[in-house]
């Protein structure tokens, strides 16, 4: 099945609306990363060295990626891994996507393709570097025949193997034929921090390109001979089943073919995706909403926070914690809690599917093209290896996408159509409907100081919608989901006395993991609860907690390098403040330190971040700035609007109009600096970054209008000050 260009391609687009609106259109001429060419592996057009990598003729190295790409930049930073060991030319380098279906018949050759958890570098490193070592000596040892020398006289450079005592160099291309025959004795050992060439270097994204001039297939894009659309809607509250439906005013809509009942809701197929929707709009659903129906969000909030006030399972404890509240001089004690959230990805999900005699083809955006190729598998009743999906870049994924929910609702669909392709589009409403949500979580904490204001006692519960107890119960051990407490159970603090607890809760709305999983609702309670406790202490917010951190140094140097780009602690006009906040997560640890303004009628503006990070060691300084930007400006949004409300089952907020995500003019300005311990550490860069926004932004907030903000969103609040 190959892909039929559409009528109106986006770089198409913009060019006719410049034109149509009288504007000026200047011919740029943008380096083709890819060459135009679509990211999924096809025939190579040069020789495959392994299944990681082809050399061409002419030298260009493509080379295959394992990871998706939803603008974190992986698409880069795994070919630079590769590149690292290879010694290519970075210049002749393209990208590709590793196929799933391949993996399958080859016993996992691509090893880990699902991503997530900040892990595409740290969990892949090793065996890129290794693919790109083994190819470079492979080629030596071809330069090393054809020469007749020793291995051990030549070098690699620039994509040529060189020998320099007789001056004779030959180039990649020229040797990979032989190459790909040679089988070495043993693995090459691969560069550590301190040996690298490349790794380090700020370079540009190989995608990029191709998503400015609109030529980058994203899976929205799909288009595929005969192919037919499906709209799909479910019933509006979790657990409800469609009870009764006439098709008969959506059949009545010009386009529309046919209307297909498929798991919990039905699917309108049309000859457009408007006229499905039309079709779809056309229609009036009799649900039966099951027990769910009268489901609300304040309730279980009401319930989480209930919990709080008896002790839970222990999750990590040092010394006596309720003793030595009980002695303390000084007790406080505050409440939090944070909200479902939705992922909000701006390209809703979607699937294309095309089922023939021998193959199916899948199209879609997807996490984790594996556990789709699993559930194509399974619904279709076909073996694995006749199962191809083709993941295309991704519009944004945060977790959602590596849900594979919407593809099994387009498979299904697919299967009752038979031989007719059908691409299947949520709209913004169905996908935040019928996808999954960060969990709720209510957190208290209290603390004990001395006479001298040091504290001695920290006592934490916590009470949050288990993720791990509906997706992988096995792994819950002990009533204990360690998506839930992570950076609580960890915290860095130099306290002697610590009690932290927990309450795994269960509602019927179904969560999943949400970019930074437990760290993103933990770290702003906890690092919000932080600066209470220096105000009790009668302490700065820095300074106690580096009075803390001292057992900690490399979160001591990130703070430290956040508080010094910053220039904490200078005077701000009135209305303006600066918060910090500090959070290590996925392995690595961040800093921020925001710099806000609240108006006197109470409206929040953020004007910069300053962002401290230690991953350990990089591998493109450029992606991980971008990383940074992305996170604050998601964690942001959350932190200012972000909610998904549930009454009577159902989810209030479905789309960007009651859903607000920071707009450029109203995002701040975001600083990037590097606090690197190095050696053999590796942190996850596409997460950390997320946790300390809000805490940072709410500290600032009280220094300005003396409110403690202990539920998020913040535009909640009443932050009008005189």
């Amino acid at each position: 099945m190959t892909l039929q260009n559409s009528t109106l391609s986006r770089r198409a687009f913009v060019k006719s609306s410049v034109a149509a609106s009288g504007g000026l259109m200047l011919a740029l001429s943008l380096p083709k990363a890819n060459a135009g060419l679509d990211p999924w592996t096809g025939a190579p057009t040069g020789t495959e060295i392994s299944a990681w990598l082809t050399i061409d003729p002419n030298s260009q190295v493509t080379i295959r990626v394992a990871q998706s790409e939803m603008g974190e930049g992986v698409f880069t930073a795994m070919p630079m891994l590769v590149a690292e060991e290879l010694d290519c030319d970075w210049s002749q380098v393209k990208a590709e996507y590793a196929s799933a279906n391949r993996s399958v018949r080859e016993n996992g050759v691509y090893k880990r393709m699902g991503t997530g958890g900040s892990g595409a570098v740290r969990r892949s490193r090793e065996y890129l570097q290794q693919a790109g070592a083994s190819a470079r000596e492979r080629l030596k040892a071809a330069a090393a025949a054809r020469w007749e020398v020793p291995v051990a006289e030549l070098r690699t450079e620039g994509g040529e193997v060189l020998h320099d005592a007789s001056g004779r160099r030959t180039a990649y291309g020229v040797l990979a034929a032989e190459a790909a025959a040679i089988t070495l004795p043993e693995e090459p050992a691969i560069r550590k921090a301190g040996e690298f060439k490349l790794l380090g270097t700020p370079l540009n994204r190989l995608d990029v390109p191709s998503k400015v001039d609109g030529s980058a297939t994203f899976g929205i894009d799909v288009k595929v001979p005969g192919m037919v659309y499906a709209a799909y809607d479910a019933c509006p509250v979790w657990g409800g089943t469609l009870a009764a439906l006439d098709d008969a005013p959506a059949l009545a809509v010009k386009g529309v073919k046919k209307v297909i009942r498929v798991e919990d809701g039905f699917a309108v197929i049309a000859d457009s995706y408007w006229r499905a929707r039309k079709g779809l709009e056309a229609l009036s659903p009799q649900w039966d909403l099951g027990p769910n129906a009268g489901a609300s969000s304040d309730a279980m909030r009401a319930e989480f926070k209930s919990d709080l006030d008896r002790r839970g399972v222990v999750a990590h404890e040092e010394g006596d914690a309720y003793a030595s509240l009980e002695g303390a001089e000084t007790v406080i004690e505050a409440d939090y809690d944070a909200p479902y959230l939705a992922h909000l990805a701006m390209e809703p999900v979607n699937c294309t599917v095309a089922i023939a005699k021998d193959r199916v083809d899948v199209w879609t955006g997807t996490q984790n093209p594996e556990s789709v190729l699993g559930a194509a598998a399974e619904i279709l009743g076909r073996a694995p290896e006749t199962i191809h999906v083709h993941n295309c870049f991704l519009g944004g994924g945060f977790g959602r996408r590596s849900m594979p929910d919407f593809a099994r609702r387009a498979l299904a669909i697919a299967k009752a159509l038979g031989n007719t392709p059908v691409k299947v589009l949520w709209s913004r409403e169905a996908d935040t409907r019928t996808g999954h949500f960060r969990p709720l979580a209510a957190l208290r904490f209290k603390a004990g100081f001395d006479a001298n204001g040091k504290p001695v006692a920290l006592l934490n519960r916590s009470a949050t919608h288990s993720i791990l107890a509906g997706f992988r119960p096995e792994v819950v051990q002990n009533g204990l989901d360690g998506s839930s407490t992570e950076g609580l159970e960890n915290q860095p603090y130099d306290i002697a006395n610590v009690s932290i607890e927990h309450h795994l809760k269960r509602t019927p709305v179904p969560v999943w993991f949400w970019r930074s999983v437990g760290s993103s609702q933990n770290g702003f309670a906890l690092e919000a609860f932080i600066d209470e406790m220096a105000e009790a202490a009668g302490q700065d917010p820095l300074a106690f907690r580096q009075a803390l951190l001292h057992k900690h140094p490399a979160m001591l140097n990130t703070l430290n390098l956040a508080a010094e780009k910053a220039n904490w602690g200078r005077p701000m006009a009135p209305g303006s403040a600066q918060g910090i906040a500090i959070h290590e997560s996925f392995g690595s640890i961040c800093a921020q330190v925001a710099e806000v303004t609240v108006t006197q009628s109470g409206e929040v503006k953020v004007e910069r971040v300053v962002t401290a990070i230690d991953c350990g060691n990089t591998v493109n300084p450029r992606t991980i700035a971008e990383q940074v930007e992305s996170s604050v400006i998601y964690g942001l949004s959350a932190a200012l609007w972000g909610r998904s409300d549930i009454e009577n089952g159902q989810v209030v907020q479905q789309n960007f109009d009651r859903n607000r995500v920071v707009k450029m003019v109203e995002a701040p300005a975001v600083e990037t600096h590097f606090s690197l311990s190095g050696g053999e550490h590796w942190g996850g860069i596409g997460e950390p970054a997320l946790p300390p926004t809000a805490p940072a932004v709410v500290n600032a907030i009280y220094k300005i209008t003396g409110r403690r903000i202990r539920a998020l969103p913040i535009a909640q609040h009443d932050l009008r000050w005189s």
